[in-house]
């Protein structure tokens, strides 16, 4: 159940009590019909009492169907509404036929005698709805309605799929990143072992040029010392 002080359900109120109106004044007009009375002004009032409730009908239909798509009322509410919508759809059918059935040979059908929405009589009529009352049926606006709820359920479908591709994009430029990660780190390690071996290159090579340096001056004094001792042998003539 909607909760108190839904608007929709006011504003159904006033439209039923629109119709009760209209049927009142019909009833007035058949009246003065049949004593031959004037009923030029109570006529007038009619056709703009139905004017005015065919505006009030066709804002309920686009506020339940906005209510539905927005799924803002349950199933079985939406039904229960599009029930006491469907009434008063039939009402403006009858009110309208009633109204034009203006003639003094039909007046007796013209007694409008069927239960109303607050427990109120009026007779329900079987003529042919004019061409002119009603732009769509309940038919046509159900099938609007089941259309609007395909394409957002379509819609949704959509931005599903899309929202799955971008999800696996996510996760397979994670998985490139990963990759690109351990080659990094590989790199890394590979670098630090270089460089390692570098300097241990680095160090024997300072040794070994120290040991060379080393070497060639015991050389040289070795070759001192054997020209100071062949000196000293030979005499000088």
């Amino acid at each position: 159940m909607a909760p108190s002080g839904d608007v929709w359900l006011s504003d159904y109120d006033v439209c039923a009590r629109e119709a009760q109106e209209i049927i009142e004044k019909i009833n007035e007009r058949n009246r003065l019909l049949r004593t031959g009375s004037s009923h030029s002004k109570i006529s007038g009032e009619i056709r703009l009492a139905l004017r005015q409730f065919s505006r009030y009908l066709n804002n309920l239909k686009q506020d339940l169907m906005r209510a539905s798509t927005s799924y803002h009322l349950t199933q079985r509410e939406f039904d229960r509404r599009q029930d006491m919508l469907d009434n008063l759809i039939s009402k403006e059918k009858q009110l309208n036929d009633a109204f034009l059935n203006d003639s003094h040979g039909n007046a007796g059908r013209t007694s409008l005698l069927h239960q109303g929405p607050r427990g109120t009589s009026f007779n329900p009529f079987d003529q042919e709805e004019p061409e002119d009352t009603r732009t769509m049926t309940v038919t046509d606006i159900r099938s609007q309605q089941q259309q609007i709820i395909q394409e957002q359920d379509q819609g949704l479908e959509a931005l599903s799929q899309v929202i799955s591709r971008q999800k696996q994009m996510g996760q397979h430029i994670g998985d490139e990143l990963d990759e690109h990660n351990e080659i990094i780190d590989d790199l890394t390690s590979h670098i630090g072992r270089t460089d390692q071996r570098l300097l241990k290159e680095t160090k024997h090579i300072k040794k070994v040029d120290k040991k060379s340096g080393n070497c060639a001056m015991m050389v040289i004094i070795v070759l001192l010392l054997i020209a100071i001792v062949i000196v000293a042998v030979v005499p000088f003539h």
